[in-house]
């Protein structure tokens, strides 16, 4: 059932039942208990066999339905959006609203989008919003990248926590595994400290918009954009997904490795190798099929 805002015990008990003599139960039974003028709007869930007793106490702890909203590890705010969208239970406001403006709304109007809200499992109750939900993955973002910023190597190459959460969102992009996101994240700081290219695929995908066709072709790591970190040395200008905390960890405490080229080997993992010419040797191995 929905207790609007302002109900009184009156009002609630007309929705449940319609004889006199039961509401005024409803009346003397909330006095009796001391929840008069103290029940919380909301959806409530009634299960068989509650009794009105039971219920005014629901009412007065504020025990409404909760639903979920999931944003996925990985994904664009484009898609974040998407979800938001196609949730039928949150009140939609953001309309056609763009991603600047989106981000005024919650509060941080000087961040691009991308990156901004931690993707977790959020509950929400009947009347909240879409911006409501990005508000509250937004400061989960901001709380976990502060802390872990704070806990960084002395000798890392980034300078702002906002870098970090940049490369996190490589690393996550870079590996479904969790294992091998530390790894990940300490091949590309070291690069990033020798003042090598990253080349990640995966932020030239990102470059190429509504253009990638489902295949990186060589015309593509070619074609120079602000994400193409095949033509641009350093980080690209912002995140390109929505990185997990177990990219955000990796990039704060990378493993120990002197590892700087990584290959997929074809069936999720990667192959780490220290030299071009171990990783040349991986290439035909585990891409060009050979032996």
């Amino acid at each position: 059932m929905d207790v609007p805002r302002g109900a009184s015990v009156e009002a609630i008990a007309r929705q449940l039942d319609s004889q006199p003599q039961r509401i005024l139960m409803w009346r003397v039974l909330a006095r009796e208990l001391g929840v008069a003028g103290k029940l919380h709007a909301g959806e409530y869930a009634i299960e068989a066999g509650a009794t009105p007793r039971s219920l005014l106490r629901k009412m007065a702890a504020g025990d409404v339905i909760q639903h979920h909203f999931t944003i996925v590890e990985g994904w664009t705010f484009a898609q974040v959006r998407d979800a938001l969208t196609h949730d039928a239970l949150l009140v939609q406001t953001l309309g056609n609203a763009d991603d600047p403006d989106v981000m005024r709304r919650i509060g941080d109007a000087d961040n691009a989008a991308e990156g901004q809200f931690l993707p977790e499992t959020y509950s929400y109750v009947k009347g909240m919003s879409d911006v409501d939900v990005l508000r509250r993955a937004h400061e989960a973002l901001r709380k976990t990248l502060d802390k872990l910023w704070s806990e960084h190597p002395a000798d890392s190459p980034l300078t702002s926590a906002y870098q970090a959460l940049t490369l996190a969102s490589i690393v996550e992009k870079e590996t479904g595994r969790a294992d091998e996101r530390p790894q990940i994240a300490r091949v590309f700081l070291t690069r990033l400290k020798l003042g090598m290219k990253l080349q990640t695929d995966p932020s030239v995908i990102y470059g190429l918009g509504t253009g990638y066709d489902g295949k990186i072709h060589r015309r593509d790591l070619d074609t120079d954009t602000p994400f193409n970190t095949y033509t641009r040395a350093g980080l690209p200008p912002t995140p390109i997904a929505m990185p997990g905390r177990a990219a955000l960890e990796a990039v704060s405490h990378p493993a120990a490795t002197n590892a700087i080229y990584f290959v997929a080997r074809g069936d999720g993992s990667h192959e780490f190798s220290s030299t071009l010419e171990a990783h040349n040797l991986a290439v035909a191995k585990y891409q060009l099929h050979r032996n």
